[in-house]
C-alpha cells in the first residue's frame, strides 16, 4: 500500500536503485545545516515536486543533526488522501506551526493511507530542537515563520517519474498524473520556488547536491507538461 506522493525510494517494483540515485551529497546536507546554524528552535522547511529526493535527503539530515535533532513531520502523513496537496501545508501551518511558536502544544492529524480515512492525533510540544517538515507544500506550512530555512529539491521531470513510479510497486501509477496536476497548479499559485534559501538539484547521475553543482539539471518548471 502507497503511503503518499513523496515515499522514500526503495526500488521495490523497478530493480534496485542507483547507488546515487536520490542520495544527497555531503555538501547538501551540510548547506541545509549551515542554514540552520544559530537559529533557536529552527523551523527546516524541505519542498519541492514529487520524487525530486526530499524524504532521503530529510533522513540524511535528522541522521547528521548535531545534538539531539528537530521533530521530523512528514506531509505524505498529513495529505488527506491523493487530492490533499493543498490543504496539508495550510493545516499544519495553524495546527502546529502557530501554537509551537507561541510555546504551545501543537499537532496534525494523521492520515491512515490503508484505510483512506483520518488517522490518530499527533502532539508535538515546543522545543529548542525545533522542527523538520518536508514534502510538497512544506513552504506553505512555514509561511508565517520568518527565520524558517527553506530547502528547495528539484530534479528533471524524467527523473522524477521513474523515481516516484519505481518505489511504490505500481501503486502510484493511477495517481501521478492528478498529482502533477495539483503540484502545478500549487506552484503557479504560490510560485514556492521564489522563498527558497537552499537549492538543492539532481545531478546527472542522480546524486542530489546543491544547485550550482557542475552538471546539475534545469530545475523543475511548473507550467511544462509531463516528459
Amino acid at each position: 500500500m502507497s503511503s503518499g506522493p513523496d515515499a522514500a525510494s526503495t526500488g521495490d517494483g523497478g530493480g534496485p536503485v542507483g547507488a546515487h540515485d536520490g542520495e544527497p551529497a555531503a555538501s547538501a546536507v551540510a548547506a541545509v545545516l549551515a542554514a540552520a546554524r544559530g537559529i533557536r528552535a529552527p523551523v527546516v522547511l524541505i519542498d519541492g515536486p514529487s520524487g525530486a529526493g526530499k524524504s532521503t535527503l530529510a533522513d540524511a539530515v535528522i541522521e547528521r543533526w548535531p545534538g539531539p535533532p528537530p521533530t521530523l513531520v512528514r506531509l505524505d502523513d498529513v495529505y488527506r488522501g491523493w487530492t490533499g496537496l493543498e490543504r496539508a501545508g495550510t493545516d499544519l501551518a495553524r495546527t502546529l506551526l502557530a501554537p509551537n511558536r507561541r510555546g504551545a502544544v501543537g499537532g496534525w492529524r494523521r492520515w491512515d493511507w490503508a484505510r483512506d480515512a483520518p488517522g490518530r492525533l499527533e502532539r508535538v510540544r515546543p522545543g529548542r530542537n525545533g522542527l523538520l517538515i518536508e514534502g510538497c507544500g512544506a513552504f506553505t506550512a512555514g509561511a508565517r515563520v520568518v527565520d524558517a530555512v527553506h530547502v528547495w529539491v528539484d530534479a528533471s521531470d524524467a527523473t522524477r517519474k521513474r523515481r516516484a513510479l519505481r518505489r511504490d510497486r505500481g501503486a502510484y501509477d493511477p495517481y501521478w498524473d492528478l498529482w502533477e496536476r495539483q503540484w502545478r497548479h500549487h506552484v503557479r499559485r504560490t510560485s514556492p520556488e521564489r522563498l527558497a534559501t537552499v537549492r538543492l538539484r539532481a545531478a546527472p547521475d542522480g546524486r542530489i547536491e546543491p544547485a550550482t553543482a557542475p552538471g546539475a539539471v534545469a530545475v523543475h518548471a511548473g507550467a511544462r507538461g509531463l516528459t
